[in-house]
C-alpha cells in the first residue's frame, strides 16, 4: 500500500517570555511572535477517497488549540509555563496525536528564521 505525507499550516499571534533563559537573556523579557505551525500526517492513501486524511479533520483537531494560543500570553496556558518552541511543539503533539494517529511531525516557527521540529516521542 502506498504511503504519503500531507501537511497543513496554521498561524497565531502570542506573547511569551522564557523564565528559564540565562540571566540577562533577551528572551527573559516579555515579547511576542507570529507563530507558524505545520502539522504533518503520514499514512496510506485511502483508495476510495484518494487521500491520507481529510484536511478538515486536521482543522477540527487544531481549532481548540488555536483558541487557547492565539492572542494569549503563552506562559499562562497550562503546560506552557516555559513556552520555548521545543515545549510548544511537544505540547501540540500531545494534544493532536489522540485525534490524528497518523501524526508524524509538528513544526513550530517563531520567526521566519527560527523554529523547531518534533517527530514525536522516541520509540521504546
Amino acid at each position: 500500500m502506498e504511503t504519503m505525507e500531507i501537511h497543513k499550516k496554521f498561524t497565531f499571534e502570542a506573547a511569551h517570555r522564557l523564565p528559564n533563559a540565562p540571566e540577562g537573556h533577551i528572551c527573559q523579557r516579555l515579547h511576542g511572535h507570529s507563530f507558524e505551525i505545520e502539522i504533518r500526517i503520514r499514512g496510506p492513501v485511502d483508495e476510495a477517497r484518494g487521500w491520507v486524511e481529510d484536511f478538515g479533520k486536521i482543522d477540527e483537531a487544531f481549532t481548540p488549540l488555536h483558541e487557547n494560543l492565539d492572542h494569549h500570553y503563552l506562559n499562562e496556558v497550562e503546560g506552557l509555563e516555559n513556552p520555548t518552541s521545543e515545549n510548544l511543539a511537544r505540547w501540540l503533539w500531545q494534544r493532536l496525536h489522540p485525534s490524528l494517529p497518523g501524526l508524524c511531525r509538528v513544526e513550530v516557527s517563531e520567526t521566519c528564521n527560527t523554529g523547531c521540529t518534533y517527530d514525536g516521542p522516541a520509540a521504546g
